[in-house]
């Protein structure tokens, strides 16, 4: 919002003030935005490397300590919410599903292959959501394109709402996620079987960091780019029905 100089002249100054203030809390917005992602994603992954690499305990110690957070907030949504926490229940689930593997021991190519089984299971819960209507990764894109502006979320609530463009774009978004997490499960699963054990060894770090570019290129390319055009152009209209 801009004061113009008609509005200074005319006395309009305070009042201009006033609506600026109660309407741009921007610093404050995007906490909220993106509490839920940091609690349900980053604090339970983050937690497993840094209990695993940095205080050296077991991968089955590292993921046990590091589903207690996703479990509670699976388990508080289904009970207060009276809904399950998508996010939250998949880092569970991933969990649980590297908790299974490991205890698959003794096969270096076997332990190797399953180190993909996290990539896969995110990549499995990602495109059923698109299935479902519901994509997944709109949660983590959202507070990016929306930055804490109101003006910005109701124009993402009429687009969501209206434009079958723009929920076209934001499956895309976790379509391209889901489908480059499964396919790097894959390659990495073909590398640990057909590849010798030593190169496979940083391949498959290098492989995981490749996939994780290439998402973010095609992702910015094929949805993030249209959505923000599609935000901006509806910002505008809104604006211009208010004068």
């Amino acid at each position: 919002m801009s004061i113009t100089a008609t509005e200074i002249s005319t006395g309009a100054t305070t009042s201009a003030a006033r609506t600026e203030t109660a309407t741009t809390p921007e610093t404050a917005g995007p906490r909220p935005s993106f509490l839920p992602l940091i609690v349900d994603v980053a604090v339970p992954v983050g937690s497993y490397y840094l209990l695993r690499n940095g205080f050296g305990m077991s991968t089955m110690a590292a993921l046990g300590w590091s589903s207690v957070v996703p479990a509670v907030r699976t388990v508080w949504s289904v009970v207060k919410e009276r809904k399950v926490n998508a996010l939250a229940g998949l880092i569970l689930f991933v969990n649980v599903v590297g908790l299974a593997l490991s205890l698959v021991a003794g096969d270096p190519r076997l332990m190797l292959a399953k180190d993909s089984g996290v990539s896969s299971a995110i990549g499995i819960g990602v495109l059923v959501s698109v299935r479902l209507g519901r994509p997944m990764m709109t949660q983590g894109m959202k507070p990016f394109l929306v930055k804490g502006d109101a003006a910005r979320a109701a124009a993402w609530d009429r687009l969501a709402a209206g434009s079958e463009a723009f929920r076209k774009a934001e499956r895309t978004f976790s379509l391209v996620w889901g489908t480059v997490l499964l396919s790097e499960c894959v390659a990495r699963v073909v590398g640990a079987y057909t590849l010798p054990i030593d190169t496979m060894v940083w391949l498959g770090t290098v492989v995981m960091i490749a996939s994780m570019v290439l998402a973010f290129l095609l992702s910015g390319r094929f949805a993030v780019v249209p959505m923000e055009k599609m935000l901006e152009h509806e910002v505008a209209a809104g604006a211009g029905k208010q004068r």
